[in-house]
């Protein structure tokens, strides 16, 4: 999942002429705290609200309030984590997009990210939840993976977060069905440590949200 398929269709970008007030009404109108400024296809920059209402007069255009305008951005081939890391270590509402000339290509708000991270954890496909606790010298997906093909499963989608001061391995597995009884049953004949497991979605969405804050926290690492 590349950031040049995240492209919002709402974001307009701002020009160097246009007024801090009008800047400041297209974020309220998006719900956003950042607006990209472009020249034509230049992208000059990220403007911020809160580096307009620091200023006297908000009727001026940008560029003669002299506004500070941040430099951040990725590029049409980043991946949706790339993405997600930038818009986490800089607390971005938009990130823009640029292809390798520099040429502004579009931005990416905080609804396509949140989208494109349902699509990655097959959060819109039904299915249960285990979380099983492993040692990293055991950890192994693929053992993991034959146990719950055999019961006639498919992993849909896998986490592992780990904590310092441990080498102990959370792993979070949705599979493809929500009958999870013959797969633990399975795992726990190979001495598998079942922490924990979820066979309805609305625990899933509660699951998923701790699961995003850690990935997050990872990502600012």
């Amino acid at each position: 999942m590349r950031a040049k398929d995240l492209l919002s269709n709402l974001v307009m970008p701002l020009k160097p002429t246009d007024t801090c007030s009008l800047a400041l009404n297209w974020m309220e109108d998006l719900g956003v705290v950042h607006l990209p400024v472009t020249d034509n296809d230049n992208y000059l920059g990220l403007v911020k609200n809160s580096d307009i209402y620091s200023r006297e007069d908000i009727d001026e255009p940008l560029n003669v309030s002299k506004i500070p305008l941040h430099r951040f951005y990725v590029q049409t081939d980043a991946h949706f984590f790339d993405v997600l890391r930038l818009a986490d270590a800089e607390k971005l509402s938009v990130v823009p997009v640029l292809d390798h000339h520099n040429h502004y290509k579009g931005s990416i708000t905080q609804s396509e990210i949140i989208q494109a991270m349902a699509n990655f954890t097959s959060v819109t496909q039904p299915g249960g939840i285990l979380v099983l606790e492993i040692s990293a010298q055991q950890y192994s997906l693929s053992e993991i993976s034959r146990i719950i093909e055999a019961n006639d499963a498919k992993i849909l989608h896998a986490a592992v977060t780990s904590s310092p001061d441990s080498t102990q391995l959370e792993v979070t597995i949705k599979v493809s069905v929500m009958d999870l009884s013959s797969i633990i049953q399975t795992l726990n004949r190979y001495d598998y440590i079942i922490k924990a497991s979820f066979a309805e979605e609305s625990q899933y969405d509660s699951l998923l949200s701790e699961r995003f804050e850690s990935l997050m926290r990872f990502l600012d690492t």
